[in-house]
């Protein structure tokens, strides 16, 4: 499993789109094999759902999301966790230990 989360240095970032980057961590057997840091290409709308679909990610973590870009990720096959914060490092442990949870809160502000 690829899991992508959305950061700004080692924080989760508070809204995917205006992240420095992503955390990209690939996931198995309840274990991280390895992990990469993936600079944002550019925040336009739609993009980034396919941007992290065609590097084949499985799962995005992020603090904010707006709905539009959360229905474009499910609707590409890619779950979504929002309402995360912390450290990256943190957040995919509690991932990992099935402790994390969505908030399902839609993020309408882009003046994060």
């Amino acid at each position: 499993m690829k899991i992508a989360i959305a950061s700004d240095g080692n924080k989760v970032s508070a809204h995917f789109g205006h992240c420095e980057g992503f955390s990209m961590y690939e996931v198995e057997k309840n274990k991280v094999l390895n992990n990469e840091f993936v600079p944002n290409p550019g925040h336009r709308p739609g993009f980034l759902p396919m941007f992290l679909k065609d590097n084949k990610v499985d799962l995005i973590i992020s603090g904010g999301m707006g709905g539009s870009a959360q229905e474009l990720f499910v609707n590409n096959g890619i779950d979504v966790i929002v309402g995360a914060e912390g450290s990256c490092e943190d957040v995919i442990n509690a991932y990992i230990k099935g402790e994390l949870k969505s908030t399902d809160a839609f993020c309408e502000e882009h003046n994060h």
